[in-house]
């Protein structure tokens, strides 16, 4: 009876989800949330709450402002779920404690490079269907991923079949620049949007040139088709 009452007096700042359980590490508080088949993210997580475990869940997207209140976080996981989409905003919020963020093992086709670039954290985002992109380069360029994880980031899909099935850091030690493909196809779009306004306006001209003749062409074959002067007078 001691202990239960003891248990009831510790002061967590605020109740523990329902489906997770609450304890502390090291002094610091825990909740864990790993395989309990939730579908999204609790939204009553408590607001001093230092390490999170949403791994082994059935989580599929991670809306903006979903960690806006945990300013304390240090470390979060959320692999082996069936992450598809992030928000931009996903992670705002988070303070810049945030040393561990797990995105590994899930559906996780392309990022918005906003969502990451603001984090110090160590990001894992190993073993996902990459698509192979722009703001996926500018990810492994810029932000600071797990050593140990990096090599398993692997395009599944990419704007060239050759590159299909290869680690993205081989990819791009090759010489690839996905960027610069981008920017390329802009420049192209572009040539053939310019060279498309220019030859309608060049059949333009020359439809109206052509018009302006035939018109000019028949006022004369009418002036012609007139009785001369010449002959009333005789």
């Amino acid at each position: 009876q001691a202990f239960f009452c003891l248990l009831l007096c510790i002061p967590w700042g605020s109740s523990c989800p329902p489906s997770c359980q609450c304890t502390e590490q090291a002094g610091a508080k825990a909740v864990l949330c790993s395989s309990r088949h939730l579908e999204e993210i609790p939204k009553d997580i408590p607001k001093d709450t230092v390490f999170l475990k949403l791994d082994a869940n059935s989580i599929t997207r991670i809306p903006s402002n979903a960690f806006r209140h945990l300013s304390h976080l240090k470390e979060l996981y959320l692999s082996r779920n069936a992450i598809e989409k992030i928000d931009r905003a996903a992670f705002r919020g988070v303070g810049a404690g945030l040393r561990t963020l797990d995105l590994s093992s899930n559906r996780i086709r392309s990022i918005p490079k906003e969502a990451l670039l603001a984090l110090n954290a160590k990001l894992r985002l190993a073993n996902n269907p990459w698509h192979c992109e722009c703001a996926l380069q500018e990810v492994l360029w810029e932000a600071q991923l797990d050593p140990d994880s990096v090599q398993d980031i692997t395009c599944h899909t990419a704007p060239r079949e050759e590159y299909t099935g290869k680690p993205l850091l081989q990819v791009l030690d090759a010489g690839v620049n996905f960027c610069s493909v981008r920017q390329r196809t802009t420049d192209v779009a572009m040539f053939i949007t310019m060279f498309g306004w220019f030859a309608m306006v060049i059949i333009y001209v020359i439809c109206y040139v052509r018009h302006n003749r035939e018109d000019a062409c028949k006022h004369v074959d009418y002036l012609r088709s007139l009785p001369s002067t010449q002959g009333h007078a005789e």
